[in-house]
């Protein structure tokens, strides 16, 4: 929540680049939704029908999966269908399971037109996903070269984005669970972006970059920037005649206006 400045008159153009910085979801919200208002391509709309279909028939075998509390392996068979009949893939051309990266084994590869795009991660159905599964994966990534990481029990998928670096940089992108809150629609709208059709033609990356640049990081960082802190001050002045010090005003925002996780 955005909090009061303690008596402080602000400006409504601090509010509003507050309330913005405090309310948005960053790379990791989940309202991964088309653009409205615009046409969809076909490939588009018939991906997005499939996915649709797919999250409503394996609703059942996941949750009689659950309620028997199956091991790995069947847990795995259940990704491997849904990856097919749900997100597009071709068992043999597409994903190689097993995948050897110095000695140790992801548990899938997934190639796009022969380029390796992503590594899967599965675990068992009734495991809550952690980051410590997260980095099982996170070496094979950086050796390889591989930006994405699918991380999945069957019911929750997330997928990580990783930079490359001293130190590496992993961020959610999509996290949506096939049993919880939401329509199927909701929720295809979200896997969407996990299909062949989508990593193929980069979406993706697409979707990656508007949400990084929307992030509550990248928003706080342009709030607390010396450009916008003096035009707030100077409108502060105009609406109420008090005329603060620029350091003063940028730690006020800082500590009184802007949510402590975005900073």
């Amino acid at each position: 929540m955005v909090t009061g400045s303690g008596g402080l008159d602000m400006t409504e153009a601090t509010s509003a680049l507050a309330e913005v910085a405090a309310t948005s979801t960053g790379p990791a919200g989940t309202s991964a939704r088309k653009p409205p208002g615009r046409q969809v391509p076909k490939w588009e709309a018939e991906t997005r029908d499939r996915v649709r279909t797919a999250v409503r028939r394996f609703a059942k075998p996941l949750a009689d999966l659950i309620a028997r509390d199956a091991n790995e392996g069947d847990t795995r068979l259940l990704v491997t269908d849904f990856l097919c009949e749900g997100l597009g893939y071709d068992k043999y051309e597409d994903l190689t399971t097993e995948y050897q990266v110095k000695g140790e084994f992801a548990d899938y590869g997934v190639r796009i037109a022969k380029q390796l795009v992503a590594f899967i991660e599965v675990k068992r159905c009734t495991t809550k996903l952690s980051v410590r599964h997260l980095r099982q994966v996170e070496m094979y990534s950086v050796n390889e070269g591989v930006e994405w990481i699918i991380l999945t029990n069957g019911q929750v998928w997330q997928v990580w984005h990783l930079t490359a670096g001293l130190p590496v940089v992993l961020d959610m992108a999509l996290d949506v669970d096939l049993l919880g809150e939401g329509g199927p629609t909701q929720k295809a709208d979200i896997l969407f972006y996990l299909a062949k059709e989508a990593l193929k033609r980069n979406a993706m990356d697409e979707l990656w970059r508007v949400k990084a640049a929307t992030s509550a990081k990248s928003l706080v960082t342009v709030i607390m920037s010396d450009t916008v802190v003096d035009q707030i001050r100077k409108e502060l002045r105009r609406q109420t005649g008090h005329n603060m010090d620029p350091k003063d005003l940028s730690e006020l925002i800082r500590s009184n206006v802007l949510r402590p996780e975005a900073l």
